[in-house]
């Protein structure tokens, strides 16, 4: 049988102790938001389990109430531990809507070993394994965490594991509030083969939202796909804004990111080998949000031309990506 420590205790998570008094005064004029008064954290935590002996999907955490996720780390030794498949199913939901390999979800392409580092959000701590996110995912009855081994790994491989998430907050990432509708989505682009200056769409959501964090893993025959700017589209408009003049600098790198790998607050390159042309980069939307009101259309270019200026020669690139966004109605 796979053992869990479960425990769960009063507690506060860092809105700040003013930030906390002025919600709680707030709430008190509510009384649809007097549950705010009693923040709660739950914890679910695995330790040298055999999972998957009894399950292809081993079932990692179930907690009922209304609340989110703000924290998970996985750690095991077994082949390709960066591609362990996370599956997070919201509300009862019969298909997950969070499904990601675990490495994409912290913004690691092609299970790069470089460690430790890490941001307030993701982190690689160790290798071959040591991974953490601290995405919050809200739900609003219940919340399911699973995990399924990556091809080559035995059934008895051993995992360790840690959700943690708190219960009767409003939902907040660092210095916006969200509504209490919002909730976060993963929209993948997986091993896309795309021609020279095609473009192509990262992520199409409805409503209203903000974009929360891009992930783009990518190789070719050379880097001359990294002068490709990134688009975003919004509200059905067909004139877009330019976010990057390259993709390199959207990532907050320069020259086809020849100084190597770095990881910072908002963005980080987690891979580049010069012998595939290869790269992968995060970048987080906190301290610069993109919002949209009726939609959004996130798009990227292979290689950029404007007129009659070509910049490069790039060849047809393999891309997979990975985009978190946060929407509501």
């Amino acid at each position: 049988m796979n053992r869990r420590a479960f425990s769960r205790f009063l507690g506060v998570l860092p809105l700040g102790a003013g930030a906390l008094a002025q919600h709680c005064i707030a709430a008190s004029k509510d009384s649809d938001a007097a549950q705010f008064l009693h923040p709660l954290t739950f914890t679910e935590v695995g330790k040298q389990e055999q999972p998957f002996l009894e399950m292809k999907e081993a079932e990692l955490a179930n907690h009922t109430g209304t609340g989110y996720i703000d924290h998970m780390w996985f750690g095991g030794s077994f082949p390709n531990y960066s591609k362990l498949r996370i599956r997070i199913y919201l509300d009862h939901e019969p298909v997950s809507s969070i499904d990601m390999e675990l490495g994409r979800g912290a913004g690691v392409g092609f299970g790069d070993p470089d460690a430790p580092w890490g941001t307030q959000f993701s982190g690689v701590t160790g290798s071959p394994s040591g991974i953490f996110l601290n995405y919050r995912i809200p739900f609003r009855s219940n919340i399911r965490v699973t995990a399924e081994l990556p091809s080559g790994a035995p059934r008895d491989s051993e995992l360790w594991w840690i959700v943690r998430g708190a219960e009767n907050l409003p939902l907040e990432v660092p210095g916006i509030h969200l509504p209490e509708t919002a909730r976060l989505r993963l929209h993948k682009v997986e091993d896309l083969l795309v021609q020279p200056f095609e473009e192509f769409d990262l992520c199409r959501a409805s409503g209203a939202g903000m974009v929360f964090q891009v992930t783009v893993a990518a190789r070719s025959a050379n880097y001359n796909y990294i002068e490709g700017q990134m688009r975003a589209y919004m509200s059905g408009n067909n004139a877009p804004q330019f976010l990057s003049s390259g993709l390199e600098d959207y990532f907050l790198g320069t020259y086809g990111f020849n100084r190597g790998l770095y990881h910072l607050p908002q963005a980080g390159c987690t891979h580049r080998d010069e012998k595939d042309n290869s790269f992968s980069a995060y970048r987080f939307h906190v301290l610069d949000p993109i919002f949209f009101a009726s939609g959004i259309r996130l798009t990227c270019r292979c290689g950029e031309r404007r007129g009659a200026k070509v910049f490069g020669q790039p060849m047809p690139t393999t891309y997979t990506t990975y985009v978190w966004t946060y929407e509501w109605q």
